[in-house]
């Protein structure tokens, strides 16, 4: 019998709501069993975070594996709480332990809940002690019979926020709060070797938000670990599988229209059409999806309102990831692309020409052509830049055509 698959559109899913992957997750845990440090990479919603739960729940009895996010983090001193409320939200059994480690700041409490002993622990915790506390919780877990793999979700966030701690420009005492976080997580790695093992992840790449600080050989033992979009049989198989959960069929030739018009098969933005799919058939009380409704879907849903919602990260996560002065070139650059089709190097030597940051515009052209390929908005095709993703090219084009000017053309004037 074939597959069906419920909607799960915007969560982080595992078990039966995991679709594909294969190949990647058998490869994923292999190395995790290998006692790997592993840096988990991909572009925005491509299933980093599902791929690690997915891993969590299905090594859960052979592996002591510990998923920490850090997305509302602030400092080192959060993210050694985030790890202390995970064991003990994992393993209760643990308490008399993490007491152990966190002394007088949980001195006389018997039971706790996991809310009440983040607060205390943040309440506790100073700048001073957070690497001994830290070190000590890792040296706890070293006692455990089972290998351990602590599974690190947003960390580039939360350096980001070290590093720029007033959204600005990256201060001295941020570098240095950042490397020292860093360098703990490298040095346990290596000092754990084959019993505890770090996955590092998030949803901007962690390599320019290092690489600007000038600290990346911090994640040096660190093996890259890539999370490509979906090969169109494994997409066109989730369009499928979901149709049938909902009783609705494609026109021949449908659901493969879905890709070209994506042009990369990112998971979520494969869920979020065949939502919108849905939901036309509803309203309009049919079981077919013919190719008129792909079309229909992708102008007036997929590059809506709401698809300016979905994809607005696109353009919030660059001013995350790149210095404030650059940030206007790169978005002309990626304009650029959108509306001539293509990012040409006479255009790259126009910008440069155009833009005098810090007297070096060529280099920062490059960081950012950099940093727009590492995290999965351009790709070089025959000489040029052209988005990697059809739907983030069309959106870019739609938000920002109407009063540019391409780089060429402004030029010959």
């Amino acid at each position: 019998m074939e597959r069906k698959l419920k909607r799960s559109l915007g969560k982080v899913v595992y078990g039966d709501t995991f679709w594909g992957r294969t190949k990647e997750k058998k490869l994923f845990i292999e190395k995790i069993r290998e006692g790997a440090n592993l840096l988990l990479t991909a572009q925005r919603r491509m299933g980093k975070t599902s791929l690690l739960r997915e891993t969590e729940e299905e090594l859960k009895d052979e592996i002591i594996c510990l998923f920490v996010d850090l997305q509302d983090s602030e400092n080192a001193r959060d993210a050694i709480v985030e790890i202390g409320k995970r064991i003990y939200e994992k393993y209760p059994s643990k308490w008399q332990n993490i007491r152990t480690v966190f002394g007088h700041i949980v001195e006389g409490i018997e039971e706790i809940g996991v809310g009440e002993l983040g607060i205390k622990l943040r309440a506790g915790l100073t700048a001073g002690d957070w690497a001994d506390r830290g070190d000590r919780l890792l040296e706890m877990l070293t006692k455990e019979s089972k290998q351990v793999v602590i599974m690190i979700d947003e960390l580039p966030i939360l350096i980001n926020k070290i590093l720029r701690p007033d959204k600005n420009g990256i201060t001295i005492e941020g570098k240095k709060q950042a490397d020292q976080f860093m360098s703990w997580i490298r040095r346990n790695s290596i000092q754990y070797q084959g019993k505890i093992s770090f996955v590092l992840s998030g949803s901007i790449g962690i390599e320019p938000v290092l690489h600007q600080a000038g600290i990346s050989a911090t994640i040096n033992n660190f093996l890259p670990f890539e999370l490509k979009p979906w090969m169109d049989d494994e997409a066109i198989g989730c369009l499928k599988a979901l149709a049938r959960q909902y009783g609705i069929d494609y026109e021949q030739g449908a659901a493969e229209m879905i890709c070209r018009k994506l042009g990369c098969n990112i998971p979520h933005h494969i869920h979020l059409f065949f939502d919108h799919l849905y939901e036309r058939c509803q309203k309009r009380g049919v079981s077919v999806c013919t190719s008129s409704d792909v079309n229909n879907v992708y102008k007036t849903e997929m590059l809506s309102v709401k698809g300016h919602a979905e994809l607005m990260h696109y353009e919030e996560r660059l001013k995350m990831v790149l210095p404030e002065e650059t940030v206007s070139l790169a978005f002309e650059m990626l304009t650029e692309a959108a509306v001539v089709g293509k990012l040409t190097k006479t255009a790259l030597a126009a910008f440069g020409e155009s833009y005098a940051i810090k007297n070096n515009s060529n280099e920062e052209i490059l960081n950012i052509l950099w940093v727009l390929q590492h995290d999965g908005y351009l790709k070089e095709k025959s000489g040029s830049y052209v988005f990697v993703s059809k739907l983030l090219r069309d959106w870019w084009k739609a938000r920002y055509e109407k009063f540019y000017v391409p780089i060429g053309q402004r030029k010959a004037k």
